[in-house]
């Protein structure tokens, strides 16, 4: 395999950023944010808060805690400056990667982790939060999202639905399916694609010759391409095409340019198909580091309240991993429970034979 130890080392010409690798502010003649002082620290704590429950969970699945773990390492920005642009009226659909999100929405993280230990499937009330269970198949969530965006549409109702996926995701099926049902309703949603450049071990050479964002054009309605690094021009980016969505403006495809610094999940390896030249490049386009650099050089905050958030992550971390390995384990039969709505002859079948399977074990 050939590997282009270039990739990613420059940012493509057409990306929408407000906040540079150095936390230098710039200027976009369509997009602009005011962001307070407090608003600014308030991301840097989203920013650092969420990596580190990240980083715990990691952790876990490697101390054989959890079962699996897609780490979002590299692609905090994208999610918590999208995450901040939803109004309480507004749902999202996300993949298993949106932890982030997740954050902004008000899940508890330990709740996310219960999926990944097998406790349950999904430990949250999606009304409650507005953020939709995570979808393990990919692609299928577009389509989800689009008719969740009819139904608040035929309902006349003043929110917006975002919807988030990869890069790989872009080839499947569902998802150009779910541009075309958007397209031709109008429907009042934002497809979020965060192209972290690596469908696991494909390269986004391999799935696209054009920019994703410009396969928009083609449904009938506007993209744009975003520093997924870069936390405010993804809150600006996505709070205007939301605003567009609640308007009657109809769809907008969001593609945020990011890295997946770590691996696909923790059952991948990407020391196997991707050079270590290519993780350094995007390193110093850390999106935490740029937020801190901006804060430091604005004298916004200072070493203080930078060491005051580190410790409450140190202490979000803890936490997490105690209520994780305090997770009570599910009855064995209850995977029989809710296959279906009514009694069905066949699960009750497999229930009847899977308790002999394990009063079998019985002493």
């Amino acid at each position: 395999m050939t590997i282009d130890a270039s990739r990613g080392a420059e940012a493509p010409p057409d990306l929408v950023q407000l906040l540079t690798p150095e936390g230098e502010r710039v200027e976009h003649p369509d997009y602009d944010i005011d962001l307070t002082p407090e608003e600014v620290r308030s991301l840097y704590r989203d920013l650092v808060l969420v990596r580190r429950v990240d980083l715990e969970a990691v952790a876990l699945q490697r101390q054989g805690e959890l079962g699996i773990w897609a780490s979002l390492l590299g692609q905090e920005a994208a999610q918590i400056g999208s995450g901040r642009a939803l109004t309480d009226s507004d749902m999202a659909f996300p993949t298993y990667r949106e932890h982030g999100v997740a954050w902004c929405r008000g899940v508890d993280p330990v709740k996310l982790l219960g999926l990944f230990r097998g406790v349950n499937h999904g430990g949250w009330d999606p009304k409650e939060h507005n953020f939709h269970l995570y979808t393990i198949v990919i692609g299928s969530q577009t389509l989800h999202a689009v008719g969740y965006a009819m139904g608040v549409q035929r309902d006349d109702a003043n929110a917006a639905t975002i919807v988030y996926f990869g890069d790989g995701a872009t080839s499947q099926g569902d998802v150009n399916e779910s541009f075309i049902w958007a397209s031709v309703t109008n429907a009042p949603i934002v497809f979020f694609c965060q192209n972290n450049q690596w469908a696991i071990s494909e390269p986004l050479e391999k799935q696209t010759r054009i920019p994703l964002y410009r396969r928009a054009s083609g449904f009938g309605f506007p993209g744009v391409r975003v520093d997924g690094n870069d936390v405010f021009a993804c809150l600006a980016v996505t709070r205007k095409a939301l605003e567009a969505a609640r308007t009657g403006q109809g769809p907008t495809l969001v593609e945020a340019f990011t890295y997946r610094m770590g691996a696909h999940t923790t059952t991948d390896d990407p020391t196997r198909y991707r050079v270590a030249s290519e993780l350094e490049a995007w390193k110093l386009k850390d999106p935490i580091e740029r937020v801190k650099a901006y804060l430091f050089k604005n004298e916004l905050a200072d070493q203080e309240f930078i060491d005051a958030v580190e410790a409450e992550a140190d202490q979000l971390g803890a936490d997490l991993r105690r209520r994780c390995l305090a997770m009570p384990d599910p009855e064995p039969l209850a995977i029989f429970d809710h296959v279906y709505s009514e009694p069905h002859a066949l699960i009750e079948q497999e229930r009847a034979q899977f308790a002999t399977y394990l009063e079998g074990f019985r002493d």
